[in-house]
Formats: C-alpha cells, sequence, structure tokens
C-alpha cells in the first residue's frame, strides 16, 4: 500500500501550527501490494464414475459458498477503540495512531521490506504537543501485505528519533507511542494493539478444506463404485441404450480422439495419448484463470512486483513448456504418418498467426465497441509470446526432426553416448538456441541504453534509491518502446505497484521472448524423452528429473539463491534467464509427478484438470472475453472482502472447468 506526502497540508499544518486530534489519512494508491495418454479404460462403470466426481463437484462449489459465507463472518473486524474506525479500512490495510509526547514535530517515514534499495517514503507530520502532559495524536493507513519499517524524524534538523519495525495486521487497530528518553536526542517508541487484526487467511483454510473433502468423497465413491454388489446396482439402474450411450460419449472412437487434438499425440505404435500432460496443462490453465479473475485479492496470487516468485509467477512459463513437450509430440507423429514437412510448416505458420491475431483482439479492451484503434493498441500479450514462440520452435523442430526415431532404450546404459545422446540427435536446433541465448545475454548486459547504467536490471521508479527513474526494465523496456511506441505497449506494469515507476513496460515484451523460446524448446527436449523412450518409465522419470536438478543447480548459480543479490534474479517481467531455468526445473519435477500419478501407475485420472487441457485455448479466450459477465463476476455486498473475492473467484473458475467438461463429453475441441 503506497502513502504519499501531501506538501499543501504539511504547508498548512506547519504554518497554522494545528495541535488538535484528528486523522490526517494521505491515502492515494498502495505501493506494497502487488497489482494464466488419456488413460484408456473399457470398463462401464469408469463413466459413472466421471459423472459422479462431477457431481461432487457440483456439491463442492455449493459448499465452498457456505464455507465462505461462514469464514466472512469471521472476517468482521471488532470495533476500533480508536479514532478510525476499522468498518473504513480496506482489504491489506491497518489502522496507525501516532501518539506524540514530545514537544516536537515529527515526521514519519514507511519502508516496506518488499521494496529492494528504497528510501522510506513520507507519511505525514505529527504535531508536538501543546505542553507536559499533553498527547497530540494522528491517525494513518499502513498496509498489511509485507513487514515495515517506520521512521520517526523531527521536522527541522531531520534527525532520526527512533526506527521500529513491524508486521501489521489486516483491518487492526495499532497505536505507536512516542515518548521522550532523558539526557538523550532519540525518543522511545512502543507499538500497541488496540484491536486485534483479522485472520484474512482463514477464506483460503475454508476452501482448502471443502475442496479436500470433496476429493475424499470422491475416492471413496469411487472405491465403493469397483464392490461387485454396487456395479451390478449400478448396471441394473440403466438402460442397456442409455448405458452405451453414455460409454460412447465418455470413451468415443480410438481415431476420433486422436484426431481431436493433435497437441500432445504419442506415436502410431503406442496409440495412447499421453494423459499427464493434458493435465499438467489444465492444472496450469485453470490456475491461470484463478489468478487472472483476481485470486481473493491476496498478494501471492498476484504477479511479483518485480525480483521473486508468486503463484501467479508459476503458470505461463509452465504453459509454454508444455507447449514445447506438444510440438514434439505431434509433430513427430505427423511425420511418422507420413505428412509433409512443407505441410506442416504451413499449418505451424497459420497457428501461429492465428493465436497472435487473437491475442491482439482480446487483450485490447475496445474489441466489442467497433474498430480497434491504433493509436493505442497494445500489440504484445500472452498469445502473441505463444505464438511466436511456437513458431521459433516448431519451425527448429521441423529442421532437425526425424521421420523414423531410433529407439534408444536399447543404448548400451554404459557408454557416454547414453548420457548426451538425446541433445546430440538435435544438435543443430540446440546450436540455434543458444546463440539465441547469446544475442539475449549481449542485448541485455552490453547494449547502451540512454539516461541508464549498462545491463541494469532494476525496476526503475524510486528503486535503486531513485537514480534510474526512467529506466524500468533496462535494455528490454527501451527495445519495446523504441521498436513498438509507448503507447503500443503495456502501460500499468506491475512495478507501478511498489516501486512507482513512471514509464510503460510490457512483461511479454520482445526481448523476453527469446527466453521464452529457451523455455519451450527445454519442453521439446522433454517430448523428445517421451519419444525416444516411450513406455521405458523408469528411464523417463529418470530423465526428467536429472534435467531438473541440472537447471535447478543453474538457477542457484545465477541467483545465489537470493532474491535479489544474484548475478540475473528471477524475474518474470524480464522473463530472465534464471527465470526461464528455474520454472523449468519445477516443470521438469512437476511433470514427473503427474506422468507417475496418471499415465504409469494410473491412481488418478487427471479430473478435473485433465477437461481444460483438452480445450485449453478455448478456456483462456473465453475467461478474457467473459470475464466481466455474469456469472464470472457480480456486485459485491463487501468489495473489501477477501472471502468474497474469493468465493467469486473460485466459483467462475470452477464455471469454466465444468464446461471444459461438458465440451469433452460432446467431443466439442476448439483447435486452431
Amino acid at each position: 500500500m503506497r502513502m504519499y506526502f501531501d506538501p499543501l497540508l504539511f504547508h498548512y499544518l506547519c504554518s497554522k501550527g494545528r495541535r488538535d486530534r484528528k486523522y490526517v489519512v494521505m491515502k492515494k494508491g498502495e505501493i506494497f501490494r502487488s497489482k494464466e495418454d488419456r488413460k484408456e479404460t473399457a470398463v462401464k462403470s469408469d463413466v459413472m464414475a466421471s459423472e459422479g466426481e462431477y457431481r461432487w463437484t457440483v456439491w463442492a462449489v455449493i459448499v465452498l459458498l457456505l464455507a465462505v459465507c461462514a469464514a466472512h463472518m469471521t472476517d468482521r473486524p471488532a470495533s476500533s477503540r480508536h479514532h478510525r474506525k476499522t468498518s473504513e479500512l480496506k482489504m491489506d490495510e491497518a489502522a496507525l495512531s501516532v501518539i506524540n509526547e514530545i514537544e516536537k514535530d515529527m515526521m514519519l517515514f514507511v519502508l516496506s521490506d518488499h521494496c529492494y534499495q528504497c528510501l522510506p517514503q513520507p507519511l505525514g507530520i505529527i504535531p508536538a504537543g501543546l505542553g507536559p502532559g499533553t498527547l497530540t495524536t494522528m491517525g494513518f493507513v499502513v498496509g498489511t501485505q509485507h513487514p515495515l519499517t517506520l521512521h520517526l524524524n523531527r521536522t527541522t534538523a531531520n534527525l532520526e528519533l527512533c526506527k521500529i519495525h513491524f508486521h501489521f495486521g489486516e483491518k487492526g487497530n495499532y497505536s505507536l507511542w512516542v515518548k521522550n528518553l532523558n539526557g538523550t536526542s532519540r525518543a522511545n517508541c512502543t507499538m500497541v494493539i488496540d484491536s486485534e487484526p483479522v485472520n484474512s487467511y482463514l477464506p483460503i483454510l475454508f476452501a482448502f478444506l471443502v475442496f479436500a473433502g470433496v476429493a475424499a468423497l470422491a475416492k471413496i465413491w469411487n472405491t465403493v463404485r469397483r464392490l461387485d454388489v454396487m456395479r451390478n446396482l449400478l448396471l441394473r439402474l440403466g438402460s442397456t441404450v442409455e448405458t452405451e450411450r453414455l460409454i460412447n460419449s465418455e470413451l468415443g472412437t480410438q481415431n476420433r480422439l486422436v484426431d481431436a487434438s493433435t497437441e500432445s499425440i504419442i506415436p502410431a505404435t503406442t496409440g495412447r495419448r499421453l494423459r499427464s500432460l493434458d493435465t499438467f496443462r489444465g492444472m496450469a490453465l485453470v490456475i491461470m484463470v484463478f489468478v487472472n479473475y483476481g485470486g481473493g485479492r491476496y498478494w501471492f496470487f498476484r504477479h511479483e512486483s518485480w525480483n521473486g516468485l508468486t503463484v501467479a509467477d508459476l503458470v505461463f512459463p509452465w504453459f509454454v513448456f508444455i507447449m514445447g513437450t506438444s510440438i514434439g509430440l505431434s509433430l513427430s507423429g505427423s511425420l511418422r504418418r507420413g505428412v509433409k514437412r512443407t505441410h506442416l510448416l504451413w499449418k505451424v505458420f497459420w497457428r501461429s498467426l492465428q493465436l497472435f491475431l487473437i491475442g491482439v483482439i482480446i487483450i485490447n479492451p475496445s474489441y466489442c465497441q467497433g474498430p480497434l484503434s491504433w493509436d493505442f493498441l497494445r500489440i504484445p500479450g500472452v498469445l502473441q509470446r505463444l505464438g511466436f514462440t511456437y513458431l521459433v520452435v516448431a519451425v527448429l523442430d521441423l529442421a532437425v526432426a526425424q521421420n523414423q526415431l531410433p529407439n534408444l532404450s536399447s543404448v548400451n546404459l554404459e557408454t557416454c553416448w547414453f548420457t548426451v545422446h538425446d541433445i546430440c540427435l538435435y544438435w543443430p536446433a540446440w546450436l540455434c538456441v543458444i546463440a539465441l541465448e547469446t544475442v539475449w545475454l549481449c542485448l541485455t548486459f552490453l547494449l547502451p541504453v540512454p539516461g541508464c547504467p549498462t545491463g541494469y536490471l532494476g525496476p526503475g521508479g524510486f528503486g535503486d534509491f531513485g537514480q534510474y527513474l526512467n529506466c524500468t526494465g533496462g535494455a528490454a523496456g527501451y527495445i519495446d518502446r523504441w521498436l513498438l511506441g509507448e503507447n503500443h505497449i503495456y502501460q500499468t506494469p506491475s512495478s507501478r505497484v511498489v516501486y512507482q515507476s513512471v514509464v510503460p513496460f510490457d512483461p511479454e515484451g520482445v526481448l523476453g521472448s527469446i527466453n521464452s523460446i529457451l523455455m519451450a524448446f527445454l519442453g521439446l527436449q522433454a517430448g523428445k524423452i517421451l519419444l525416444h523412450y516411450r513406455d521405458q518409465h523408469r528411464q523417463i522419470i529418470t530423465r526428467f528429473l536429472i534435467w531438473g536438478f541440472i537447471l535447478g543447480i543453474i538457477s542457484a548459480v545465477l541467483t545465489k539463491c537470493s532474491r535479489n543479490y544474484g548475478f540475473i534474479p528471477v524475474n518474470k517481467n524480464l522473463w530472465s534467464l534464471s527465470y526461464v531455468t528455474t520454472l523449468s526445473s519445477f516443470a521438469f519435477v512437476v511433470l514427473v509427478f503427474f506422468y507417475y500419478m496418471v499415465d504409469v501407475m494410473r491412481w488418478w485420472s487427471g479430473a478435473p484438470f485433465y477437461y481444460p487441457g483438452m480445450n485449453s485455448i478455448l478456456v483462456y479466450v473465453g475467461h478474457e472475453v467473459f470475464e466481466e459477465y455474469f456469472p464470472f463476476r457480480w456486485k459485491m455486498a463487501n468489495s473489501q472482502s477477501h472471502a468474497e473475492h474469493l468465493a467469486q473467484n473460485l466459483l467462475a473458475t470452477s464455471i469454466w472447468v465444468f464446461i471444459a467438461f461438458l465440451l469433452y463429453r460432446k467431443k466439442v475441441f476448439w483447435k486452431i
């Protein structure tokens, strides 16, 4: 939350010498709060299990709403005993009363622990007491997302009287007592809790317990329905015609399913769709929809302001990684079926163009109000980057992919060739990716940027002690503004929330697209492992874990295992090299988990994530287009409640999962 110093009010207080007890809330914004192998089964009762899972899902939504209502009851704060009532506070805010017993005017400054290399920002003046035993009280609103350091200085000599580090609780009331220390130039500062803050994380706990309970009930139901007695009972309840209809609707035919999506197809020798990949894609998409809808307005469900990671920063790179894996599986399957490379190249180009155009349309808000205006048309975006990345990686794969894959599972495990053969087989593509990464490093650290230090990776604004106000993103921001123009890139980057950057910056800009190619290419490498070691589960899992370990080591070196002090910090806005290696490492590990659970052991069907994973483009575009419409959004009774926002966002996300399930049942898949 950002507090601003009002110079007119400062002059007024100093000139008039006001000493009355009142609150001065100098809040204009918020600086310390941060602003997307099909499991085969031939048993009839599996269809009924799928229907049962979604009966539980409907009940889950109902119970979730009740739970959130209960959480909302606990979210109401007690009345404040001091001047500012907590009912007036917004989310992630607390009321602070500064009580001055010193006969000197003081200035209150605040600095968030989350703001790296920032100067304390002024909140306001606390007037001096009128005499011995006379108190002067001033009220302020402070942020609660991250710990704060409060500085109290004298207004005349700018002498620091005291400093206190404290993490305020949401909608709590606090008093800071400032008293004289005899014989010293400093003061004694004591923080007192006047009324306890609310527990804003209770709604998350309720939601988790609800979904965990539904999952447990679904598991119990799946166990019970497999009993012979229950199976016979279920089969008797439905007619033969209805049962056959359900089976055909759920399973379909093998050829229809293979043709429905060419994103992740195992070669014809296996004839199975990799269900774990669709599950991984669906999980990333569901989280993306949830955080795009607001994530309950919790800061860790929003994008990080600059360096570091939040939940929201995980999903887009994972989506890019999965796209790379799908490219390898899909193109390999097409080549094995005898499709010409020129035909595949045309399909790749056409799909990339479609992704780019759809992305331009949905990210510009006037698409429903007539022709788009070029004057302020944003060009970069999520789908645009996906389209460009898909084009480059697919062309690279078509250039080096083999029509007939060698069976590398028969390679002698003791040879050195075994450890690197899946890389050496595609060495020309690796050289191209390494060359692109070299270009990124040279442009990032060697390109001169007017008015900015060479190799600058900071947020600009008043980060880095305010020295580089207009240098947000360094070379990445400069290239975007030079190539596209300031009016055609993102105008409100997340760096504005904490660092108050003043220049536009696009997190899906040109320079970062190079590293998204690297991310997708690492996903392509996962696809090659699946192809060359098909049905060799131990080899696949081992190589995935090795890749995850290597990429994790690279990330540790680049970041020095820190948030801000590494050679190249993890940064989603820049799509830094360490960001790609870190998220790729996570992706390999998560893919191992899904692959083992869904495709190897078959302990989990992948539901409900599997269904949006099968219709990812439709769900993504749909949630963007209908974001502001009912039932995905409605007017809230209390817009400053995390509980109500969480209920709305979870319900909207659940609706899209249910829509994806219905489309899957009808065999409707939007592919471009």
